[in-house]
């Protein structure tokens, strides 16, 4: 039975390895060659071929993993931090998810014709996740009441105008900042943005 474990988590192990050395290179270049794929991550073609058939295989569980890793990291972050703060962290982590989309974007392309919308890949994981946020601020205060996720999908919107090729950090800040700010107006609590200097 032990031995079956560790045989499952080397697999996961493997598997999430592959992922993310395909997100690193499909976002390089769209048409990056399975086998290199395989090289990098340091596993056999066999190993890879079972987890990832075809390109098409690949492109979409890179996809669907990135966006339940972003999913995820909404819960992870309140346990760790004041609402606020992991709203604004959680953010960040959009803006990557944003820019890996982008980066990805030749990759789905080819990969979706035959597998129809991207929009019905995960997006349920992500609007939790959003909700998870939104409510844990309202309830302390430190964003207004009333927003929906639909409302900050809107806000956010600026990120999908970033070149994931260019120096982009540096304006999704600027961005998820001022968005910050305009969630924070009109809140009702006593969570004052948090100054720099304390």
């Amino acid at each position: 039975m032990e031995h079956e474990t560790t045989l499952r988590s080397d697999a996961q192990r493997n598997r999430e390895r592959i992922l993310d050395v395909a997100l690193a290179e499909l976002t390089r270049a769209a048409d990056t060659p399975l086998s290199a794929i395989a090289k990098k991550a340091g596993v056999g073609q066999g190993t890879f071929y079972r987890n990832f058939p075809n390109r098409e295989a690949l492109v979409l569980e890179v996809y669907r993993y990135e966006m339940q890793q972003l999913a995820d990291s909404a819960a992870q972050l309140l346990r760790t931090r004041a609402p606020d703060r992991a709203l604004r962290e959680w953010m960040d982590h959009l803006a990557r998810f944003a820019m890996a989309k982008a980066g990805l974007a030749g990759a789905l392309r080819n990969a979706t014709g035959k597998y129809g919308s991207l929009s019905q890949l995960g997006h349920g994981p992500v609007t939790r996740a959003v909700t998870l946020l939104l409510q844990a601020n309202e309830e302390v205060g430190t964003i207004r009441p009333g927003l929906t996720p639909d409302d900050f999908v809107l806000a956010i919107a600026g990120l999908w105008q970033l070149d994931p090729h260019s120096d982009w950090q540096p304006r999704a800040t600027r961005l998820l900042d001022l968005v910050m700010d305009g969630l924070r107006a009109g809140a009702t609590g006593a969570g004052e943005p948090e100054s720099d200097d304390s």
